[in-house]
């Protein structure tokens, strides 16, 4: 029988197998070159882990004070940071976008209210002009960025 390595997908899964169940068995210090028999594989090596990404979903309910509660309080944050400090929005845009996709579910139910609605319109605008300021300040660094390069090596000329 001629060998065939698994598709990328099923080694990965096979490798995180084998890593949890030696952690998930391990008594004592493992020791180096220690493989763990096939027969103790919790699956069959033909079947990969299912990779896809993990969406927001959830059963909790809000009321519509509880949205709006956090609607102010995302947009007060997000609003009060130094949007010209490059390393605090690297750091935190992320976090915020996360936020914003769990009001997004959060807030469907009130919508149609004017105050939610209102709220959630300025919400988005905010973070709207908050990407339009990032796509500013990349532009100019490139632009600056441009006008060093210019110059040569160090200014030089080379």
């Amino acid at each position: 029988a001629h060998f065939r390595p698994p598709p990328p997908a099923m080694a990965a899964a096979g490798i995180a197998r084998r890593s949890l169940l030696r952690l998930a068995t391990a008594r004592a210090a493992p020791r180096l070159g220690a493989a763990v028999p096939r027969a103790l594989l919790p699956f069959p090596r033909h079947i990969a882990a299912p990779v896809a990404a993990r969406s927001y979903v959830t059963v909790a309910k809000y009321t519509r004070d509880d949205v709006l509660v956090q609607l102010d309080a995302f947009h007060a944050e997000v609003l009060s940071t130094n949007w010209a400090d490059y390393l605090n929005l690297v750091y935190s845009v992320p976090f915020w976008e996360a936020e914003l996709d769990k009001l997004t579910t959060i807030v469907q139910p009130y919508l149609h209210e004017p105050a939610v609605g209102e709220k959630f319109s300025k919400v988005q605008e905010m973070m709207d002009v908050l990407y339009q300021c990032e796509d500013v300040r990349d532009h100019l660094n490139e632009l600056a960025e441009l006008c060093t390069r210019a110059s040569g090596f160090m200014g030089t000329g080379y």
